[in-house]
């Protein structure tokens, strides 16, 4: 197994059908170039491949704010449905963590779905804390 940042188109498309299943709405058609663009703005792909097979997949960016300073913050973080609770997920988010303190950050924060339940239970045994609530306003019609 090995996590590497996907930059090549062939790297990012193969993270598509793992990162569809934590958000449905995107199609292949407009996921590299959306990939493109959020990377201009810092984002980046993380994917751990086990056997050549990418299983799970992380969008993230380094940040600085007056309320957390220099953070990383977690976009998305998924696995593979038909290969979780295979330490998968743990692994990536291990990853994040140490790369956040190499980049200087004092943080990490992520949102989650109100709905995941095993994502927020997985959090919580991975000793995050829930600090806010997330308020949105959707702006279109």
């Amino acid at each position: 197994m090995r996590i590497q940042l996907a930059e090549s188109d062939e790297q990012i498309a193969a993270c598509f059908p793992v990162l569809a299943q934590l958000r449905p709405h995107l199609d292949v058609e407009s996921f590299l170039p959306r990939i493109r663009r959020q990377q201009q703005q810092g984002f980046r792909l993380a994917c751990l491949e086990d056997a050549g097979q990418v299983v799970a997949v992380a969008g993230f960016r380094v940040m600085e704010n007056l309320a957390w300073g220099r953070f990383l913050y977690v976009d998305d973080l998924v696995t593979d449905a038909a290969q979780r609770s295979r330490g998968h997920g743990a692994r990536l988010l291990e990853w994040l963590i140490d790369l956040a303190r190499y980049e200087g950050c004092q943080e990490l924060h992520l949102d989650s779905g109100v709905q995941r339940f095993d994502a927020h239970r997985f959090y919580l045994l991975k000793r995050m804390r829930i600090t806010a609530h997330h308020f949105a306003l959707e702006l279109l019609g």
